[in-house]
């Protein structure tokens, strides 16, 4: 969902990110069609402070989606611009999305309130936490100070946190998720910071949380 290369825009923007994602089925053996299909349509389009990603859903499935398309963008800002995808173009894309997706899911949408960019080609999985935050702006600076504490396990990792505000997965209300090469990069990175007690600190400075669920992704296209 968080991982698309967007420092520019969050570093050098004061206005807010926000995205919308949407689960899918795919059938089985389209991975591919849907790969090619996404490039193609996104093919010369340039986008204006955001992007959109095309991820696959492993771990932690939803009631069998496999997939997800995020779009990714500042508020107030158009993704891309009129006529940037033509009709015909647009209308050829979703059509062959239809042909290989044999459900959709849910879709939520929110805001990015920290954002640390790392490198998705190295780092392309991606582990997320949905949970619920009594105080949002506590969370957050707990959340930096874990960032920033922590930096030399977290280099070259995306860190992000922010909300669910329309659509909120099973009563969500806020997100974190973290990059990495695999699973097993992502346990190694839990198994060094839990035994941490500065790292215990630190989350239990965040405040009163809920864990929801979590669940892992893998990047397969982006384009921003």
């Amino acid at each position: 969902m968080f991982a698309v290369a967007l420092l520019s825009t969050l570093v050098l923007s004061a206005q807010t990110m926000a995205f919308t994602a949407v689960e899918v089925r795919v059938k089985e053996h389209t991975q591919k069609d849907i790969e090619e299909a996404f490039d193609k349509v996104f093919e010369d389009v340039e986008m204006n402070q955001g992007g959109v990603v095309l991820e696959r859903i492993w771990n932690g499935r939803t009631n069998g989606m496999t997939h997800r398309l995020v779009w990714m963008y500042t508020l107030g800002v158009d993704l891309v611009n009129d006529g940037a995808i033509s009709p015909d173009r647009n209308d050829a894309f979703w059509a062959k999305m239809n042909n290989y997706i044999e459900e959709w899911g849910s879709g939520y949408s929110g805001r990015i309130l920290s954002w640390q960019e790392g490198d998705t080609t190295k780092n392309p999985a991606i582990h997320i936490w949905d949970i619920k935050v009594e105080n949002q702006n506590q969370f957050k600076k707990g959340h930096d100070k874990i960032v920033k504490e922590f930096k030399a396990d977290f280099k070259g990792r995306v860190v992000g946190f922010g909300t669910y505000d329309i659509g909120r997965p099973n009563g969500a209300t806020h997100w974190v998720g973290v990059s990495g090469k695999n699973r097993v990069d992502h346990l190694m990175l839990l198994d060094k910071l839990q035994k941490s007690s500065k790292f215990i600190t630190l989350l239990q400075e965040r405040g009163k949380t809920e864990d929801v669920k979590d669940y892992e992704l893998e990047i397969l296209r982006r384009k921003q």
